[in-house]
């Protein structure tokens, strides 16, 4: 108790607690002793009468047992809850007990599981290091043979005798170093040897053992983070490791020896990054860096040099050039020649083409058993549909509808283009039309058979006679004539003489042959595109060769995608489209233009380098063809100073629409007047375009779209006018009115009467007033006038009175007199001649 200085001990004192001895620690290294008291947990035992006397209590009701207030109802409730308290208690203990032990087998099966890797980890390590040693000890013994022939070879003549009889001799008979015999010397700077080339390979620093350590186990020197980087988180590649064991090989052996050069070759496009050089070159970047300063030329890694640059490098460090341009990553879609045992037959691509108004959707609508001409705005066809027909014979035919609108011009040269057999449908009441000849030039440039369908036949006017006779202007000589061009007399209303139309097509198509490969990569064209607002950029695709498949990576002109589904011309799903097929794709990034090309390639980079290449080429053509001298641009301004303009925007449903839009508004205009098409696009009105028009003051056209809300709104708020048509021919005619109000209106002169002066008077707040004579005609108040002087115009204006005696007249009849006065001149004399004439004002049309 000497700690506490003789003070009583801190605590309680009491039932239940006891003494105890605390070692208290101090900062400066001080210990005590301190005495306390601690406190025994009080533990309640029940007497053992306890829980019968209850139990009775309950039983019996007695009243001396129960706790006071409590009923038996209220004791019988409280009994039944603690005994279901009790069996929750009991199956929560017994859950507790299964999930435990589940746990405890789960941590014991992922024990095992770990062990077993960590095992087979050690036993993979285990022989790699087997195989290592085997393969130093290897290199060690012949670098050690290596070495000791050379040491035999440097050896004195004179002293190979002594050598060889000392050789028997111990290690133990050796007394100084001179006497020390040369191989064991050799053995030595072998095993140092050894030594360096195990710690190189294990990536350590190498250093020199002192004298009498022979632990090879331990580690020589200190250890480094890069070091147990690589030697526990990391491991080096096999060409590292393969070059230490090469450079630590030719150390043994005495030095290293020159490696022989690789040449390679190198492929250099139009410009290329001095790093991306020397990593085909397999050289140092910063070798290459040199000898470009060297020749003048300070370019860092990161900069680009041209290709003649890049050739003086790549030749200065004897490797071989392969020139290669940007165009050479279109060599991935290059035409595939098939062979003949690959062909299998196709269906036949048949294009309806003709004048409007002749029928062709109405016939394709009679062969499909489909009511399409219902859906076309104003009873005409504005865009290009693909259809498959299989008739009743079994014969599948492919259908293109073109419209027969003089706007529509490219679309039916695509038609033209993609088809086979080209169907030329004339009216037999109206004959041959100019797109009827327009249709004939197309066919003959793409060089496809035709068949001419004379429609409405059943009508009283009909004379297919003239028709055959008409075509022959044109160098189209039918069979009935003596040619080779069929003609089927039909009517699409009615339905007669179809049958003998599709009998036609399926001889044309037998004498063709047409054969196509399925087994190869989808080439198909782009009928039509448009932007939808519930699936995206969709493009109808008339597959010409191979299958096209759901999940293919494709390129069509300056846009690329991945299939994403396939809808044919019945609105259905399919998962794959063979030759001849016409489908809906989905799954582009943009919306590509009606007749570009769709190619399928084999990953997703190859069709993004080749789409983003075209779309380089094509701005660099709009650029070159934008560019122009300060001299021509300054022409261009003065030509243009006196032309209006009309400024639109334009947006269709689809591209072929706006495309054929945009032709047709760009021929209307003259030397005064013109259309300027801001922009066209597919979709909807967006703000974007309302912001366009409302810059330059321009309304914007909707063909078959809508705006949405916000565009209605911004176009609200900024007075911005939207047009929606249709119908083409209204639009047409709609514009060309605008543009017809731009132009200015035309004066013409009328003339109305002369009058001679023959007295000049002196009128006081008048000024010189005309006496004259009306010699012929009549003059007006209205009028314009002439003052002429031996026939010569000496004043042109208007008069600023005119009277009869002293009234003001509005007029005066030939024969009479009159007193005139000219507006701001006074120059009159007796003899001159007035002429009298008035100006119509004539509107302008385009």
């Amino acid at each position: 108790m000497s700690d506490n200085d003789g003070k009583k001990p801190l605590g309680l004192r009491g039932p239940g607690s006891a003494p105890g001895n605390v070692k208290q620690s101090f900062s400066h290294g001080r210990t005590k002793n301190v005495v306390v008291e601690t406190k025994r947990k009080r533990v309640v035992v029940p007497k053992p009468g306890a829980a019968a006397g209850t139990a009775g209590a309950v039983a019996g009701g007695d009243p001396t047992r129960r706790p006071a207030g409590i009923t038996d109802a209220e004791l019988e409730r409280r009994m039944k809850a603690l005994a279901l308290a009790r069996a929750r208690e009991a199956d929560d203990a017994a859950r507790r007990e299964a999930e435990e032990q589940a746990r405890a087998e789960e941590r014991g099966r992922r024990r095992a599981e770990l062990e077993a890797k960590e095992r087979e980890e050690r036993e993979m390590a285990a022989a790699a290091e087997e195989k290592r040693k085997r393969e130093e000890e290897e290199a060690a013994r012949k670098a050690a043979e290596a070495a000791e022939k050379a040491a035999e070879k440097k050896a004195a003549p004179e002293r190979r005798p002594a050598r060889n009889a000392a050789a028997p001799a111990t290690a133990a008979t050796v007394t100084s170093p001179d006497e020390i015999p040369a191989t064991t010397a050799v053995n030595r700077k072998v095993d140092r040897d050894r030594t360096d080339v195990r710690a190189d390979n294990r990536g350590e620093k190498v250093t020199k053992a002192k004298p009498g350590r022979e632990d090879e186990g331990r580690r020589a020197g200190k250890l480094t983070v890069s070091q147990a980087m690589d030697s526990e988180g990391r491991q080096r590649s096999m060409a590292a490791m393969k070059r230490k064991q090469e450079r630590a090989r030719q150390k043994a052996m005495g030095g290293a020896q020159e490696r022989e050069k690789i040449i390679r070759d190198v492929q250099l496009p139009e410009a290329i990054a001095v790093g991306e050089l020397a990593n085909r070159m397999a050289e140092r970047v910063a070798d290459v860096v040199k000898f470009l300063m060297r020749n003048g030329i300070m370019a860092t890694q990161n900069q680009s040099i041209d290709a003649d640059t890049a050739q003086l490098v790549v030749e200065e460090f004897g490797h071989r050039v392969v020139r290669v341009s940007d165009a050479d990553v279109e060599q991935v879609i290059d035409t595939v020649v098939d062979k003949a045992d690959d062909l299998q037959p196709r269906p036949p691509i048949v294009t309806i083409m003709g004048h409007v108004d002749h029928g062709k959707t109405s016939l394709l609508d009679a062969i499909r058993k489909a009511n399409v001409v219902s859906a076309e705005a104003g009873g005409i066809t504005q865009h290009i549909g693909a259809y498959q027909v299989t008739t009743e014979t079994g014969a599948v035919l492919t259908f293109l509808d073109t419209p027969g609108h003089a706007a529509f011009t490219s679309m039916r040269a695509r038609g033209a283009q993609v088809t086979d057999i080209v169907v030329l449908v004339v009216a037999a009441d109206d004959a041959v039309m100019p797109q009827t000849v327009e249709a004939i030039s197309h066919a003959k440039a793409a060089g496809v058979p035709m068949i001419v369908a004379i429609n409405k036949i059943d009508k009283y006017e009909a004379n297919p006679q003239k028709v055959r006779t008409d075509l022959l202007q044109h160098e189209i000589v039918v069979e009935e004539m003596g040619g080779d061009v069929q003609t089927v007399e039909l009517s699409a209303k009615t339905g007669l003489g179809i049958d003998n139309l599709l009998e036609a097509i399926a001889l044309q198509a037998e004498i063709l042959e047409l054969k196509a490969n399925p087994n190869r990569a989808a080439l198909g064209a782009v009928i039509e595109a448009k932007l939808d607002v519930g699936r995206g950029p969709v493009a109808t695709v008339l597959v010409q060769n191979g299958t096209l498949r759901q999940g293919d990576i494709f390129v069509v002109g300056q846009t690329w995608g991945k299939v994403r589904a396939l809808v044919n011309d019945q609105g259905e799903r399919v998962s794959e489209a063979g030759p001849s097929v016409p489908v809906e794709v989905l799954g582009l990034n943009s919306t590509p233009a009606a007749g570009d090309v769709l190619n399928v390639v084999e990953t997703e980079q190859q069709a993004r380098e080749i789409a983003d290449y075209r779309a380089q080429v094509a701005k660099d053509k709009r650029v070159a063809a934008g560019s122009a001298t300060l001299e021509q641009l300054m022409a261009r301004a003065k030509a243009d100073k006196n032309v209006a303009e009309l400024a639109v925007v334009v947006k269709a449903d689809v591209q072929g629409s706006a495309e054929a839009i945009v032709q047709a508004l760009e021929k209307i205009g003259n030397d005064e007047v013109r259309v300027r098409v801001l922009h066209s696009g597919v979709g909807a009105v967006t703000e974007s375009d309302i912001g366009l028009a409302e810059a330059s003051g321009a309304p914007v056209i909707g063909f078959n779209v809508r705006a949405n809300a916000a565009a209605r709104a911004v176009a609200n708020q900024k007075g911005v006018e939207i047009r929606y048509y249709s119908i083409i021919y209204d639009l047409v005619d709609d514009i060309k009115a605008a543009a017809s109000g731009l132009l200015k209106a035309e004066v013409r002169e009328r003339f109305i009467g002369y009058a001679s002066i023959r007295e000049v008077f002196k009128v006081s707040g008048v000024g010189k007033v005309a006496g004259c004579l009306i010699t012929e005609g009549v003059a007006r108040r209205s009028a314009g006038v002439r003052l002429l002087r031996d026939n010569v115009v000496v004043h042109e204006g208007t008069l600023k009175t005119l009277k009869r005696y002293k009234d003001e007249v509005s007029e005066v009849p030939s024969g009479q007199e009159c007193g005139m006065a000219f507006e701001n001149y006074d120059d009159i004399r007796v003899g001159d001649v007035i002429e009298i004439f008035e100006r119509d004002i004539v509107e302008r049309s385009l």
